[in-house]
């Protein structure tokens, strides 16, 4: 983990700027303390020198019960000329009997003294104030640890997690340097030990990260936010951000490792110290749960003599029985394996498959397994294609995990599942390696098939289920992609999945399974009812097609619809469906309606999630499917029905009330943001052309997507809105004003015209603009 860079930053420059803090502190109290019984102290990251250009001062002024004006004075006369030259500082005023009392109560005073240092003025004084703390650390350490305990997992609450987060905070995340303070502070009640060359390497060089975010920034900051990634990773000397990041995870994630083994030893010392309380030593017992194998003070182990070189199968024997008892493996054990176990023949045998699907298969509680396995080199060994996933990091705003992690979660969600395909081995196994191909150049879904065959074959599939992976692999994106951006309505669009699936349209509840658990692996924001609703849909109407119900060719009218239209008079109506909003508009058909009515729904805080529109004589029907939108309330029919009539007349100016708003939320963005791009996809529609337009999201753009699609002299017959954080998929389903898809010159035409118009209106937006 260790980065050499021409501008690296060292242990050294933290050691040299507290030392020039100390000459500074120093000679301010030298000039003051006249010969009084004072001492100043440092502690907490100060006292033990990883002083980062923006840190804090942490200082300790000890006296021996001075007069509280002259100790004022000197205090006074360290602190202010510190101040006035820019420093923060963090101090306290006691004498060691105050501040060893208030160390057996204060846990954050107890873990200030463990790292206490003399730095200025009488020597005598506090003299054994660092052994008066360790000695009184430990002596509490009884009802002390559990308020740490409670403490770390309160601010882990608030943090997240530092491997895992594209914007982690470096020192308070979960595997952060709080929680290297935090190991520091367990061992040093002697309760349990821990790693120390891994965790020192991790402090190093996440202290490394920090001074060089704070060197970027030019001020105090512990997260690491997208726009300073680069910056930093240049002084560190790394290749770019993702390479920073991929190191940032590697050490927060061998803190949390030991963080979990070490608070695990805590328990069982707790554990014993229960069994020994009246005087008789009595053992723990080991339980034998498997070849090999026991389970020993809450860990599954390896026996004594266990034939760890000369079975193959052990590794793998070793998680699954972890796993599925829902027991962490001991450490030790993952050593003995990484160190000895042979390498599994290939391919695998059905009795190593059977022990991997069991390994993965076992729910929540194969993650800590799969940590301990990956920590010692045990994954990377069965599965090399692993190494490239491994910490890899994610830009996107939906996945809040690294690739490897968000694999593992995929699987827990394909676990509750499991009921619903008959091969629930190959969904586990899918489910495990569907973002395989991930980092590397090309599609990730197509390099991702390629390794899913070999590894498959690797393990000693079938080639029949091999190929039943890899189309699960190739086409994981299939389903919501289709969802979510295609008229479910149109029979081209069953077509187009049945043609992609070809010969595996028989897995179809796999890879129905398979999206739905990454989905909810991914983050609330990319599985919603609304998406799990229409991906439902498609699969029923594929189905519905595979059995011989096809579809109609033209959507049909509802009865109220058919009696809205029949009235053809301006009318709106609002009906609650399933955690959204469908809103049916009659109105007279015009040039831009489309675009207006979407701009009025956008202006009562309505997300449009989909719209399709018919004609019938001289009235436009439309079928709206709305969310609401932050701050939102619930739609009123009268409402929208009195704006959409007001700016058909004229009278609401729709487009300028929408610029304003969307230059009122305008803010620089942290990612580069791309222009927007329009697509002309044919082949994708019976009677149409599809436009597909990708955008930054922002208030009113599918308002200001159509009145480009309408300034281009064709017809919108539906939109479908996609929205993945903050990018924008929209797509339309366009003709010829008399009809028709578009010809494929035409098609060019519009798209360019459309994206140019909505690269004006982006520049116009923009807050540079």
């Amino acid at each position: 983990m260790c980065v050499q860079g021409s501008a690296a930053t060292t242990r050294s420059d933290r050691l040299a700027r507290s030392d020039a803090a100390d000459a500074q502190v120093g000679s301010l109290l030298a000039v003051l303390r006249q010969g009084a019984k004072l001492a100043i102290f440092a502690v907490g990251g100060y006292g033990r020198q990883e002083i980062c250009p923006g840190s804090d001062l942490d200082l300790l002024f000890i006296h021996e019960g001075m007069a509280t004006s002259q100790l004022k004075t000197i205090v006074d006369g360290v602190l202010f000329p510190l101040w006035d030259a820019g420093q923060e500082i963090d101090h306290s005023v006691r004498t060691v009997e105050q501040t060893l009392a208030l160390a057996k109560a204060d846990v954050k005073v107890a873990l200030g003294l463990l790292d206490v240092r003399h730095v200025a003025g009488d020597v005598s004084v506090g003299i054994e104030l660092a052994s008066d703390g360790l000695r009184t650390w430990r002596g509490n350490s009884g009802h002390m640890l559990p308020k740490l305990r409670s403490m770390q997992l309160d601010r882990i609450k608030r943090s997240g997690e530092l491997a895992y987060f594209i914007e982690p905070d470096l020192k308070e995340a979960r595997g952060g340097l709080r929680d290297i303070t935090v190991l520091r502070a367990i061992a040093a009640s002697w309760v349990a030990d821990l790693p120390h060359a891994k965790i020192d390497e991790s402090n190093e060089f996440l202290l490394d990260v920090r001074e060089a975010l704070h060197v970027v920034t030019g001020r105090k900051k512990n997260q690491l936010l997208l726009q300073e990634q680069d910056q930093v990773a240049n002084i560190l000397g790394l290749v770019d951000a993702d390479d920073l990041l991929r190191l940032v995870a590697e050490a927060g994630r061998a803190v949390d490792y030991a963080n979990e083994l070490t608070w695990r030893r805590v328990d069982q010392g707790n554990q014993e110290s229960k069994r020994n309380r009246y005087g008789r030593r009595r053992p723990a017992v080991s339980t034998r749960v498997a070849q090999d194998l026991v389970l020993f003070e809450g860990e599954v182990a390896l026996e004594f003599a266990a034939n760890v070189e000369g079975d193959e199968f052990l590794t793998l024997r070793a998680g699954a029985t972890a796993a599925q008892l829902e027991n962490p493996i001991s450490p030790i054990t993952c050593m003995r394996l990484a160190g000895s176990a042979p390498v599994l023949a290939t391919p695998w045998s059905g009795r190593a498959r059977d022990l991997f699907i069991s390994l993965i298969g076992a729910g929540e509680s194969s993650l800590v397994v799969w940590e301990a396995l990956d920590q010692a080199g045990l994954i990377i060994r069965l599965i090399p294609e692993w190494q490239a996933v491994r910490n890899l990091p994610q830009r996107n705003v939906l996945h809040r995990h690294t690739v490897d992690r968000h694999l593992l979660e995929t699987v827990i969600q394909a676990k509750g599942l499991l009921r619903t395909v008959r091969r629930p081995d190959l969904l586990l196994v899918a489910a495990l390696f569907h973002d395989i191909g991930k980092g590397q150049v090309g599609d990730h879904s197509e390099v991702g098939a390629k390794l899913m065959q070999i590894i498959a074959m690797r393990m000693g599939f079938s080639r029949a289920d091999a190929a039943v992976l890899e189309s699960l692999v190739l086409h994981h994106l299939l389903l919501p992609d289709t969802a979510t951006r295609r008229d479910l309505d149109d029979p081209q669009t069953i077509s187009n999945v049945l043609e992609k699936l070809d010969e595996q349209v028989a897995s179809l509840d796999l890879l129905h399974a398979l999206t739905i658990a990454d989905g909810l692996a991914t983050s609330g924001t990319a599985w919603s009812p609304w998406k799990a609703k229409l991906v439902e849909q498609l699969v029923e109407r594929i189905k519905s097609t595979v059995a011989g119900f096809p579809l109609p060719q033209e959507p049909q009218l509802d009865d109220e619809l058919v009696l809205m239209a029949a009235s053809s008079t301006l009318d709106v109506r609002v009906k609650p469906d399933e955690g959204h909003y469908e809103i049916l508009v009659v109105a007279p058909d015009s040039p831009g309606l489309l675009a207006k009515v979407s701009g009025v729904l956008s202006l009562a805080k309505l997300d449009v999630k989909a719209a399709k529109t018919l004609t019938r004589n001289t009235s436009a029907v439309m079928r709206w499917q709305v969310t609401l939108a932050p701050y939102g309330q619930i739609p009123e029919a009268p409402a929208i029905l009195d704006s959409l009539r007001r700016s058909l007349t004229g009278e609401f100016e729709v487009t300028r009330r929408l610029r304003e708003r969307a230059r009122d939320h305008a803010r620089p963005s942290r990612m580069p943001t791309s222009p927007p791009v329009v697509a002309v996809l044919q082949d994708q529609a019976s009677h149409a052309t599809v436009l597909e337009i990708r955008s930054h999201d922002r208030p009113g753009l599918l308002h200001d997507v159509a009145m480009a699609v309408t300034s281009a002299g064709i017809d919108v017959h539906a939109a479908i809105v996609s929205t993945l954080g903050a990018e924008a998929c929209d797509v339309f389903y366009v003709t010829e004003l008399g009809g028709g898809p578009l010809s494929l010159a035409e098609g060019e035409r519009v798209a360019a015209l459309v994206e140019f118009e909505l690269c004006k209106v982006a520049q116009d937006l923009s807050p540079a603009g």
